[in-house]
């Protein structure tokens, strides 16, 4: 009687703890919830101001501090990269010549713009900027399933003065999916309730926003700081593939071939990061193993930046002296007339972008002091140290050197070998000798020291 008593009894207390368990657990997943929905909806400075940068340098857009219609018009489209369309469209207001003429006719042709009527020198209203950007950013059908009662409860914490009729309109229905969907957040309801104008920090919000939602915003994923950066970086790693572009392929192996080229890279553009190029820089390697500890060395160093994780196939010249290249999921070969390979490695970029200029400019020493090997055997580094590690800035910096990129794309892939700026002509010349249709991008940006070094046929 006693044993099953304490048997019971243990039951019972396992049953408690168990079901405390349960309770603190799912009140710690709610609150972690709660918190999680409140950053999505933050429209905090900073978070304006990084739309604010990223609007300038990437898409030439500054909203002026009063913010008239045909300003934002011209913003959203210019940050979207419309064209007006070919049929002409006519406005009552708006003359052809306008500087706002080719904006506005690109949004009317996108159902953006809806009435031929812009009165583009007007201030433009809060109410009115967000129903442009829920347009703006294909949100309407969504909009456009709200029930009035659906549309009563998103609305009621902007505490409107509006009146029972006023929520049955389509206008309505697309402010109530605009607060559901993130893209007003809680810092720009009073611009809303009080029926005013809406101010340069609401339309920067706005548009960033809609790029956001159209994935035309920055990719990422994660933060050097994250606590589940090395599981999410785990898993980029180990759902890529070496890449294959043949059409492309085709052009820059032959490029191998004659000796145009002594290797290219392989990328998909889908995983740009697309981060603003005065606060980032890319690093390339090939062991996976290197960017775990990369990142465990970034947070050592109390930097922390936004990581995204780029596939990336490298190809080179395998001479046959060198042995059987074997067999390996990290590389494929290919025999070639000579005898030699063409080996395709499975690598990646890290593209980072930092908080700061000045967090950007210490990577340099970072990697130097602790990823750069100058010795073999050399203690002190991080695992898989290269002799001459590769990172690089489209902007420059102080003790990085100027080279120069030439990169053909065939859709979605593009193929890119570095040079010397000298050589430069020369490697684009070659690519146009093997396919004279080819547009070749060629541009300048700045390489870490050791990796021009090796540019220049140097080992260290």
């Amino acid at each position: 009687m006693q044993k099953t008593l304490r048997a019971g009894s243990k039951l019972v207390l396992a049953s408690v703890i168990l079901l405390s368990s349960s309770i603190t657990g799912a009140s710690s997943w709610a609150s972690a919830a709660n918190v999680h929905t409140d950053q999505a909806a933050s429209a905090s400075p900073s978070i304006v101001k990084e739309y604010a940068l990223f609007l300038q340098e990437k898409h030439g857009v500054v909203l002026h501090e009063k913010v008239t219609k045909g300003q934002f018009v011209s913003a959203i489209a210019g940050a979207l990269d419309y064209e007006a369309p070919a049929k002409a469209v006519t406005f009552s207001d708006l003359a052809d010549g306008s500087p706002y003429y080719k904006e506005a006719a690109a949004l009317y042709e996108k159902g953006i713009l809806t009435s031929t009527t812009v009165k583009a020198s007007t201030r433009l209203s809060a109410l009115e900027a967000v129903q442009l950007s829920l347009k703006a950013a294909d949100l309407e059908e969504l909009a456009y399933t709200y029930p009035t009662a659906k549309v009563k409860t998103a609305l009621s914490k902007l505490k409107l003065n509006w009146s029972s009729g006023a929520y049955s309109s389509r206008g309505a229905q697309e402010l109530a999916a605009a607060v559901d969907a993130g893209l007003l957040p809680s810092e720009f309801y009073g611009e809303i309730k009080n029926g005013g104008k809406a101010s340069q920090a609401l339309a920067t919000f706005l548009i960033g926003k809609v790029l956001e939602v159209k994935g035309q915003y920055k990719h990422y994923v994660g933060y050097s700081s994250d606590s589940d950066i090395y599981a999410k970086l785990n898993d980029a790693y180990d759902t890529s593939d070496i890449i294959r572009a043949p059409e492309l392929q085709k052009i820059v192996d032959e490029a191998l071939k004659q000796n145009l080229v002594t290797g290219y890279n392989l990328k998909d553009s889908r995983y740009d990061a697309n981060f603003i190029d005065s606060l980032s820089l890319v690093y390339g390697h090939s062991d996976f193993q290197h960017a775990l500890q990369l990142i465990g060395l970034l947070r050592s160093e109390k930097i922390i930046a936004k990581v995204q994780f780029e596939p990336k196939t490298s190809a080179f010249i395998y001479l046959k002296e060198w042995g059987d290249p074997g067999v390996s999921d990290l590389y494929e070969v290919v025999q070639i007339e000579n005898g030699n390979y063409i080996e395709y490695a499975k690598e990646y970029d890290l593209a980072f972008e930092f908080a700061t200029v000045a967090d950007k400019s210490r990577f340099d020493q970072i990697v130097l002091q602790y990823a750069k090997k100058n010795e073999d055997n050399q203690p002190g580094l991080i695992y898989g140290s290269w002799w001459q590690p590769l990172y690089y800035s489209l902007t420059e910096l102080n003790n990085y050197k100027k080279i120069s990129n030439n990169k053909i794309e065939k859709g979605r892939y593009y193929a890119q070998s570095f040079s010397l700026k000298e050589q430069s002509a020369a490697v684009t010349s070659g690519f146009r000798k093997l396919d004279p249709s080819l547009k070749v991008i060629n541009y300048d940006f700045w390489v870490d020291g050791p990796f021009y070094n090796y540019l220049n046929g140097e080992s260290k």
